[in-house]
């Protein structure tokens, strides 16, 4: 059974069976700068990281609610204290 269809080849990734040394050059410096835009996208990483750490609390919070409602509730606790005591601090 053989596929028809190219395979789709990553952004990050030089296409093989480029002969032209021109269009291989081009492909070679699109794949490299392809890889520093992933490298160095700080904002979409976080972003990236962050989806991830919501799906994992997600699924945890599904496995165990009652553990999620006391990390919420805390997390809650840490962040009103420290609107407290910059209120407080900002106050005298």
């Amino acid at each position: 059974m053989s596929i028809d269809r190219p395979v789709p080849v990553p952004r990050t990734a030089v296409p093989l069976g480029i002969t032209d040394p021109v269009k291989s050059a081009r492909a070679e410096l699109r794949a490299a700068l392809a890889a520093i835009e992933v490298k160095a996208n700080a904002p979409r990483r976080a972003s990236e990281a962050v989806e991830r750490k919501v799906q994992e609390f997600r699924t945890k919070a599904q496995q165990n609610p009652e553990v999620a409602i006391a990390a919420v509730a805390g997390a809650a606790a840490l962040v009103g204290l420290a609107v407290w005591g910059l209120v407080r601090a900002y106050t005298r």
